[in-house]
């Protein structure tokens, strides 16, 4: 499926011609039809004799309209210039020729219309004016094919032309990510809310949920139809129409997107190239009130220029933009910028950055991907690719990383180490960024969660104060004098039990679950805490610690002011 553009100066009938190879009238509006000009954006669509599927966007010619023009031409793959013979090159023809250049289009064929109402020597000087118009763009060498539309001359011709074309354009690429610039919005009587554009990105499905942005409306597709027929989906590069529910007609418009929104940087902000028309006769400066045409939208925006004070015609540099709505936008997307004072374009180009980490005084954009990576430091891969469109593999557990910055974190995280004493260093005094740079360290080993040196000796290894608790039994000795970290890390691996700040081996403990046992094999009715100290011949500065190690490890059980066997009460013997 390709999407075509029309375009052209004024009356110099695409509407005529797109109607002659459709058989749909593009001018859908009664004023449209009444005054013959083509106000607003028309659609239609056609098979070509190849048998592929061709869809056109018809724009208006009229410098009045131009904003209608550049809400049409996001998104397609080709253009069908057109230019009367009866009168050659205008105005809006360079115009739009500029505007598709810089919107990046690079296919196109030339309709020479009108033939009818030129004579042979008028018609061969449009051929060679409009030769000459479009020598050193991408319409120079393209086809240019006679047409009289009202007549039918040469619309079987342009046809045949328009397949050629597009046998050689590429179609668009999927990458999973859809985006629908909402081109137009209307409720059909039934139907409910219904918007039209061109996708771009990936495939739309009967029942997704998706949100329109900048408004953030959660909706979900009732329908789907392109060229006239209903479909369950829709590939990319498809004129579609999107039957939505969960949201009123009025509450949308032009200029909308429709999206996942979980697969977009929203951005209000973005760093561009700026290529300014060689035809402009000033300087493009921070100065004036601009407008952005970005998708199907115009914005208002402030710009500013990067690296100096203003560009020269003919120049291109960085440009960075503040829009007023958040957008879902990616390096590579195209835009044109225009002066509304003036009522002029002064020229477009490409984003190089959706969300610019740097100040307009340093920030120096382009679309490397490194430089994305080196301007953060360090940057999860999923979050990489939503900014830049592209994927990269994780230098660190899921994350890019610039190579200084792991350089650096790897001699801090090895440092730290190092001073950490005999014990190692506690992993949970690292994040999960340093704890994945840990990982990938040579000489390092993690035991009982702390990052040790792999030849460190453990120095809780016959630990004197387990010796000293397994000879005190159900008395043990204070922990006096002894390094308050290790005695935490005995505990963390339960080598030592420690229950309200009293501190028993492992094995007494066992023994005083088995005592336990005994009482309760003798008395199943229970036993009380002071029988309980007695078997254990210890005194009631133990015994309550120990009770509440019982009863927390289900050994024991308390009723009242016994306790009775618990679900892990051991046997008696």
């Amino acid at each position: 499926m390709h999407v075509v553009a029309t375009a052209g100066h004024v009356d110099h009938g695409k509407s005529t011609l797109i109607k002659a190879l459709t058989g749909t009238d593009p001018d859908r509006l009664a004023e449209e039809k009444a005054r013959g000009l083509t106000i607003d954006l028309g659609f239609a669509s056609t098979t070509l004799p190849s048998q592929r599927g061709v869809a056109f966007v018809d724009v208006p010619g009229h410098v009045r309209f131009l904003k209608n023009m550049l809400a049409g031409v996001g998104g397609v793959s080709a253009c069908l210039f057109v230019v009367a013979a009866t009168e050659g090159w205008k105005p809006q023809s360079e115009e739009h020729l500029r505007i598709l250049e810089l919107l990046g289009i690079e296919h196109g064929m030339i309709a020479l219309t009108k033939i009818g109402q030129a004579d042979d020597e008028l018609r061969e000087l449009a051929r060679l004016e409009v030769a000459d118009s479009v020598a050193g763009t991408f319409l120079e060498g393209a086809e240019i094919i006679e047409v009289d539309a009202i007549d039918g001359v040469g619309v079987d011709e342009v046809a045949q032309a328009l397949d050629r074309l597009l046998a050689s354009t590429p179609t668009a690429t999927d990458s999973k990510r859809p985006r629908l610039w909402i081109d137009r919005v209307f409720a059909p009587k039934g139907a409910g809310t219904v918007v039209t554009g061109t996708l771009t990105g990936g495939t739309l499905r009967v029942d997704q949920e998706l949100t329109i942005l900048p408004q953030g409306i959660e909706v979900r597709v009732r329908g789907l139809q392109s060229l006239y027929t209903e479909r369950t989906k829709v590939g990319p590069g498809s004129r579609v129409a999107v039957n939505l529910s969960g949201v009123s007609h009025d509450q949308i418009g032009r200029g909308d997107v429709l999206v996942f929104a979980d697969q977009w940087h929203v951005t209000r902000m973005i760093d561009t190239e700026l290529v300014v028309l060689d035809s402009l006769d000033h300087r493009v400066t921070r100065r004036g009130a601009h407008i952005a045409y970005i998708g199907s939208g115009e914005h208002p925006v402030k710009a500013s220029v990067l690296g100096t004070s203003g560009l020269e015609p003919g120049e291109h540099g960085a440009v960075r933009l503040h829009l007023p709505v958040g957008l879902p936008l990616l390096p590579g997307d195209r835009f044109i910028l225009r002066e509304a004072g003036r009522g002029e374009t002064l020229g477009g180009g490409q984003i190089l950055d959706v969300d610019p980490v740097l100040t307009a005084a340093k920030a120096r954009p382009d679309r490397d991907v490194d430089r994305v990576i080196v301007e953060r430091g360090r940057i999860d891969v999923a979050r990489l690719a939503m900014l830049t469109g592209e994927s990269r593999s994780p230098d660190v557990g899921r994350w890019a990383v610039a190579p200084e910055v792991l350089a650096r974190v790897g001699e801090t995280i090895r440092a730290a180490v190092d001073s950490a004493g005999p014990l190692g260093l506690e992993l949970g005094a690292l994040d999960d960024f340093e704890r994945a740079v840990l990982a990938g360290l040579d000489g390092i080993k993690i035991d009982a969660n702390r990052a040790k040196p792999v030849d460190a000796v453990d120095p809780l290894a016959d630990h004197p104060f387990i010796s000293a608790l397994e000879h005190g039994g159900l008395t043990p000795p204070d922990p006096d004098g002894l390094d308050r970290a290790e005695l935490r890390e005995l505990v963390r691996r339960g080598e030592v039990i420690e229950e309200s700040g009293v501190f028993f081996a492992r094995s007494a403990v066992d023994a005083a679950a088995v005592i336990a046992a005994r009482l309760l094999a003798a008395k199943p009715e229970g036993v009380t805490v002071a029988e309980l100290r007695d078997a254990w011949d210890t005194t009631r500065k133990f015994a309550i610690p120990l009770l509440s190690r019982l009863d927390g490890t289900g050994v024991t059980r308390r009723r009242g002011d016994i306790r009775i066997a618990g679900p892990r009460l051991p046997p008696p013997d």
